[in-house]
């Protein structure tokens, strides 16, 4: 995937987790359909639907479990280092390659477990799609002839000799010759026991393809851009196309008789692959690639769906419809979108009837070619957007894989990683070990929310009481317009980098948050706009009338507060202008008892609000107007 996405920083405490736990498990569980609770069987295309063996539509719903089997360096919080081929570059400065390969396997073994599946399969989601790097199913020694490139990327003998080699070994039989010994086939045989005993589909994701499909390296962790496309050997072979082909006949050999994986994604993401940069205007390399690849699949007597993705991230067809392909057969094929930083209004289109990741693209693709669509990657978000986006994914019969389950100190993923330090750093490796651990990560129950519940869901972030004292961050859950408003909540242009929370912090709504040692809980809402509010669900213990102190930073320009509890106006606080933290405060009318929905809304801007603060007014105390 092409990722612009900031980290963002902090993280939510077991009684955040606890407050919501009981609206997750109830609320998720609806996501898979009937199909879910069925054992499960092989899925196969029946026109635009993927069915099971019994004729149920199965719409797969589920996340990608980026990160593990191969790294993204953003995901790690590496971003300067750009992929996992310059990690491994960095390391070796300061370790052996075996030491090197001890840390990986260590990686590999903690990432993600059996307890992480476990955890997204009692969300209620039905599917895990794995990116797989094509080194796992390399030997050691083989593996070891790529990190002799890796130790002198900028040598091109060193690529050739490495080529070279990958061709003999080729030739002689010996890639992927013992699958049972290759550790990529380790990880994909522990990944669908895993997923078998939770009902849980898997989808099978070449996400960096021999020599990489395309410019980007942090995806595809490649040498030199588009390799897979222009890289010969000295027959004048395309052998990375070879060696793709061979690992997909070494997959189909092994796998074509299990049920738990629903399909392959032959290649993610190809990008680049225009005459620009040398190669065909209309994916004349990517239909040949393909059309060989579905052919060696089925000689293989596996007809598990096949997903094809098309040009530029995944989403542009041109020459590759099933009318287009060289194949024998164009039966249980698949094809895909990758949703990110888009419009989610029915009406938005593109020109181009190929590229389908727009709403009204994707569903006029599929009823015209009758083929099911998947949006296998979606995300790097706002919570309004997912809730958008799924919502109308599913309204439309759409299945999604969501990117993805966890990452180092941000609110994007369902899962947060501490931050850890340097990866290049023993302490760092140690503590890094140690926080990706799924017991030692963090629920970001506001995306997982966001995925699951319905679009006018309004929920408690965390339990509040008055009389007491409230965070200004623990505002409601639910959507902008249902537990919010904020005049910037979602990204719909991929060119626009405007993040949706300006302050990059605690929370992934379209809400600004930033961090502030000085408040209790570190943090605080800010960039208060005229227009904006926040709800807040709050139990009352009595009626009574409350004395009400708000800690803000007043803006640049005299600033209002106006608090309303239902219907019920509190009153409005007036804020002179200014710059440090002072208290305002009111007085309220009575407050009847029970749970209620307290709103403060904006009337005009604001530096930042800290919290909130509800004591009992002292008797004979005039309320606030």
């Amino acid at each position: 995937m092409i990722c612009q996405n900031r980290p963002v920083p902090g993280l939510y405490g077991p009684s955040v987790i606890s407050g919501v736990l009981g609206l997750l498990l109830g609320g998720l569980l609806a996501l898979a359909g009937p199909a879910h609770a069925q054992r499960l069987n092989f899925l196969h295309a029946a026109g635009p639907k993927t069915v099971n063996a019994v004729g149920q539509e199965v719409v797969l719903r589920g996340y990608n479990v980026g990160g593990w089997l191969l790294q993204e360096s953003y995901i790690l919080g590496t971003d300067t280092l750009n992929s996992q081929w310059r990690i491994k570059q960095g390391l070796l400065r300061t370790m052996s390659e075996a030491e090197m390969e001890k840390f990986y396997r260590q990686y590999r073994q903690q990432f993600i477990t059996k307890a992480d599946i476990d955890f997204l399969a009692r969300q209620g989601f039905n599917c895990v799609r794995l990116p797989l790097h094509y080194d796992l199913f390399l030997t050691p020694e083989q593996r070891h002839a790529r990190t002799e490139v890796i130790r002198h990327p900028q040598n091109p003998q060193k690529l050739d000799a490495y080529v070279q080699q990958l061709s003999q070994w080729y030739d002689k039989g010996q890639l992927f010759a013992r699958p049972a010994k290759l550790e990529g086939i380790r990880y994909i045989d522990e990944v669908v026991k895993w997923c078998a005993a939770n009902n849980l589909y898997v989808v099978l994701d070449l996400h960096a393809a021999p020599g990489g499909q395309g410019t980007d390296r942090n995806i595809n962790d490649n040498f030199r851009p588009l390799d897979l496309w222009k890289r010969h050997d000295s027959q004048g072979r395309l052998i990375y196309q070879d060696i793709t082909v061979r690992l997909w006949e070494t997959l189909a050999d092994r796998y074509r008789t299990e049920p738990t994986i629903a399909l392959y994604d032959l290649i993610n993401e190809p990008h680049g692959l225009n005459a620009a940069n040398g190669l065909s205007s209309d994916n004349q390399e990517l239909n040949a690639l393909y059309s060989r690849l579905i052919d060696a699949v089925r000689a293989r007597n596996d007809q598990h769906l096949i997903m094809l993705e098309g040009n530029g991230y995944g989403n542009e067809y041109t020459n590759l419809t099933p009318d287009k392909l060289k194949v024998k057969s164009t039966a249980n094929l698949v094809y895909n979108a990758h949703r990110y930083w888009c419009p989610n209004t029915a009406e938005a289109a593109d020109p181009n009837p190929n590229q389908i990741n727009l709403f009204s693209n994707l569903t006029a693709f599929r009823d015209k070619w009758q083929v099911p669509v998947w949006v296998g990657e979606t995300g790097e978000n706002s919570n309004d957007w997912f809730a958008t986006a799924v919502q109308s994914l599913n309204d439309r019969g759409i299945g999604w894989g969501h990117w993805n389950i966890k990452r180092v100190d941000s609110g994007a993923g369902l899962l947060r990683i501490a931050p850890y330090g340097s990866i290049l750093t023993p302490q760092g490796r140690a503590a890094l070990l140690h926080n990706i651990r799924f017991a030692n990560c963090q629920i970001n129950a506001d995306v997982a929310a966001a995925l699951t519940q319905p679009a006018d869901s309004q929920q408690p972030f965390r339990p509040l009481t008055i009389p007491g004292t409230i965070a200004a961050t623990d505002y409601d859950l639910g959507r902008d317009g249902v537990a919010y408003h904020d005049t910037y909540s979602t990204r719909t242009d991929y060119r626009d980098l405007t993040p949706h929370n300006l302050g990059l912090a605690y929370r992934n709504d379209g809400v600004d948050i930033a961090p502030s040692p000085e408040l209790p809980n570190g943090f605080a809402v800010e960039q208060l706009q005229p227009g904006e509010w926040l709800t807040y669900t709050v139990n009352i213990s009595s009626a009574a009338s409350y004395q009400t102190e708000l800690y803000l930073r007043p803006g640049a320009q005299p600033g209002q507060l106006r608090l309303t509890l239902g219907d019920l106006s509190l009153g409005t606080v007036s804020v002179p202008a200014g710059t440090g933290w002072v208290t305002v405060g009111l007085q309220t009318p009575v407050l009847p008892a029970g749970q209620h929905t307290l709103r403060v809304a904006i009337e005009g801007p604001l530096n930042q609000l800290g919290w909130l603060r509800f004591v009992p007014a002292r008797a004979g105390a005039g309320a606030g107007e």
